[in-house]
């Protein structure tokens, strides 16, 4: 019986994984299709390190916004802490080193590794803070890393200008780094993707083969039982944004040596919405209790490739879309998750609001392909999409009065 229990639990995550595996395929195909330069096709090797540069920078925090996640919680300050945590490692070294970053020469081992070992304790103070805001202060987790989200950005450009107006004859609101550690982690795409792999295995072992992961899943999926059955919660919440903070330190470690500045005013903007978007693409309920490693993974791949397509399909100004994109594809997610654990219970247009919600669908649908194809394209997608709506409205309606 229990084997039978435990695939049973175990199907709808190996079905979510093999999902999102055959649409990272589907979407490869598609871009190679309608991309007019073909360029996986003709430039597949640096199509690949593209690709496979931006899904590790990702990664690597998204495995941290994971298990805040699974843990019921949530972080949306992993942008800002990205930003923070860069400048933290530039003006330690700026300050132990201030001639040699001046003169964009080589700082010295001890230098870099200073300032990489100051980037992870700011990522475990903060993790620290949050932990003790959302668990002695009792605010929600939204509010507390909202806060931290405005504020870290903020201090981050402040300890900039007030590092570089005393030891740089100019203020200034960004650090160039060009030390060649730095530029061997720009140079060499396939030490962040290790990184990012070892990290993703880590994290599987921890969540999957140790007591600390089964009282994180526990927490997300009832604190309160959690608690009566004698885990320490407030101790599983502050692991929990302490893995998510320094996860967001180490990837600003990579985004100030693939940008080779550290730069508070616009590095990491909005990327913790990405991060989010990753894991809750992979599977992870935004309720808790429930998700992977393996499907935060193929979650980030998949965005990564959509994101990439996009690029490919408009040429000129994608990441305008980018932010579009990546909403539509996290609440297509979240409803398909929503409706896979509630299988025959919801409808999807119900009542007047779904009457309503189809030609605003067929508008949005419509205006986005029009917006990126033309408009003729865009035309027929509104027709369509209203057809397929209707044809799903009329077709719940008859499942729910047969029912």
């Amino acid at each position: 019986m229990s084997d039978k229990h435990t695939s049973g639990r175990r199907w709808p995550a190996w079905s979510s994984e093999w999902t999102l595996l055959i649409a990272v395929v589907v979407a490869v195909i598609a871009t190679t299709v309608i991309d007019s330069n073909h360029s996986y096709l003709y430039r597949p090797l640096e199509s690949l390190r593209d690709i496979a540069r931006n899904t590790a920078l990702l990664g690597i925090f998204a495995l941290g916004a994971a298990v805040v996640i699974i843990a019921g919680g949530i972080d949306l300050s992993l942008g800002s802490m990205i930003a923070f945590s860069g400048m933290v490692c530039a003006t330690t070294m700026l300050a132990l080193a201030p001639e040699e970053m001046m003169a964009s020469k080589p700082v010295g081992g001890w230098v870099v590794a200073a300032g990489i070992g100051m980037s992870m304790l700011v990522g475990l103070a903060v993790g620290t803070l949050h932990a003790w805001l959302v668990t002695s202060i009792r605010l929600p987790p939204f509010i507390a890393t909202l806060a931290t989200l405005v504020g870290l950005r903020s201090l981050a450009r402040a300890l900039c200008e007030s590092t570089t107006a005393a030891l740089t004859p100019s203020k200034s609101a960004q650090i160039y780094v060009a030390d060649p550690f730095f530029k061997m982690l720009r140079d060499n795409v396939w030490i962040s993707v290790a990184v990012f792999a070892v990290l993703a295995f880590a994290t599987w072992v921890l969540l999957t083969r140790t007591i600390l992961g089964r009282h994180v899943h526990a927490l997300g999926g009832n604190e309160d039982a959690a608690r009566l059955a004698g885990i320490r919660t407030e101790n599983v919440k502050w692991f929990a944004y302490c893995f998510a903070a320094v996860t967001a330190s180490l990837a600003g470690i990579f985004y100030v040596a693939n940008e080779s500045v550290a730069a508070p005013v616009n590095q990491g903007r909005g990327h913790e919405l990405n991060a989010i978007a990753a894991a809750v693409v992979g599977g992870c309920s935004l309720a808790g209790g429930v998700g992977t490693v393996p499907g935060t993974v193929l979650g980030t791949i998949f965005l990564r490739v959509v994101i990439d397509a996009v690029s490919k399909v408009i040429k000129t100004g994608a990441d305008v879309y980018e932010g579009l994109i990546v909403g539509v594809v996290v609440v297509i997610a979240v409803t398909f998750g929503q409706f896979g654990q509630r299988a025959g219970s919801r409808q999807l247009l119900p009542g007047p609001l779904g009457l309503a919600a189809i030609p605003v669908l067929a508008i949005f649908a419509g205006g986005m392909v029009g917006m990126t194809l033309g408009t003729s394209a865009g035309t027929g997608t509104g027709v369509v999409a209203l057809v397929l709506l209707s044809g799903l409205r009329t077709w719940e309606s008859r499942s729910a009065s047969a029912g």
